[in-house]
């Protein structure tokens, strides 16, 4: 095992890593919203009962709602039904955009959801201006007694980080997107509860992505003065981590620093100091489907095989694509 007081993860386990969770075959589209006006983004995929589970969010004009799919094989999929939906006189009245909390991050897991005080966890995106990622955004939490059933979640009506708390950071003083929380069971950070998230800065306008602590999932606590993951231009965003080994993997999506938008990743010996990949995109437009944006990552290892979910627009709109480690289509 590395020594994990080297921050540096070394080439040859750069390279390794991106031989292990490389996919080179594009599968194709596999969750498209039947009224082609609405678009949908960000997959969230967890097993619970032999069954595979993907959240995600539906744009419809007005803001982001958040639903649920179900699947047996992680290639069909069938909606469920809305879990989060837009409401009245809140802060978060027109933007609900959640990702599951607490999904066991370890590389060929379960990829179970933990229940945490009897209760299942999830952060979203939320606002009360109407429109695409529109006004100031924050963070929610919301909980519910139940992960695969189509019911709404009770979502807590205060924003548990926001842009305008005092101790917002240079990056995130001017809006928050997506953000994912995970256990660390070895409290590398001294505290159980990690947050990734991408914000934008008032004066650092690309996003990049920072880190938040807590004990008890309510109460949380920004770490580190700097991003983790940052280009200083475009966007770095949509961070979904797994662990394989002694080493962590980031997932996350570049845009605009280079043409268009593409997956990368990143990895750590500790979820803190995070050495950034310099070779090859693991995916990136080639496709009609997947043309002008290939973004927002969701991979795992089931049974031998890699499966990359990720966001593709292109002719068919905004789309949930999937790429694999293995032919699926001619085999």
């Amino acid at each position: 095992m590395k020594d994990a007081s080297n921050k540096e993860v070394p080439p040859e386990e750069m390279e390794r890593i991106y031989n292990e969770i490389k996919t080179p075959f594009k599968y194709g589209v596999v969750f498209k919203h039947p009224d082609t006006n609405k678009l949908v983004d960000s997959p969230t995929i967890f097993r619970k009962n032999k069954r595979w589970y993907m959240t995600y969010i539906v744009f419809d004009g007005k803001g982001y709602e958040t639903w649920l799919s179900e699947s047996d094989d992680l290639l069909n999929w069938k909606p469920k039904g809305k879990i989060m939906a837009f409401s009245e006189n809140t802060w978060d009245a027109n933007q609900k955009a959640g990702y599951v909390s607490l999904v066991n991050t370890r590389w060929e897991g379960d990829y179970a959801v933990e229940k945490y005080q009897n209760k299942y966890w999830m952060t979203y995106l939320g606002g009360n201006t109407a429109g695409y990622e529109s006004g100031t955004l924050k963070i929610g939490l919301a909980t519910s007694p139940e992960v695969s059933k189509p019911k709404i979640w009770e979502s807590n009506h205060n924003p548990i980080l926001s842009p305008d708390d005092d101790d917002a950071r240079w990056f995130e003083n001017k809006t928050i997107y997506k953000s994912l929380v995970i256990r660390d069971h070895k409290q590398h950070t001294g505290y159980p509860f990690v947050m990734y998230y991408n914000a934008k800065g008032d004066t650092a306008r690309y996003e990049s992505i920072g880190m938040a602590v807590s004990r008890d999932m309510i109460h949380w606590k920004r770490f580190g003065k700097d991003p983790v993951i940052t280009k200083g231009k475009g966007i770095c965003g949509d961070a979904q981590i797994a662990q394989i080994g002694d080493i962590y993997v980031l997932f996350y999506f570049g845009a605009f620093w280079k043409p268009g938008a593409f997956e990368r990743f990143a990895c750590s010996y500790d979820l803190i100091h995070w050495t950034d990949w310099n070779g090859p995109d693991l995916i990136a437009p080639s496709e009609k489907y997947d043309k002008t944006y290939a973004h927002k990552p969701w991979v795992i290892k089931w049974k031998g095989v890699v499966y990359h979910f990720y966001n593709a627009v292109g002719e068919n709109g905004r789309v949930i694509a999937l790429a694999t480690s293995k032919d699926l289509l001619n085999n």
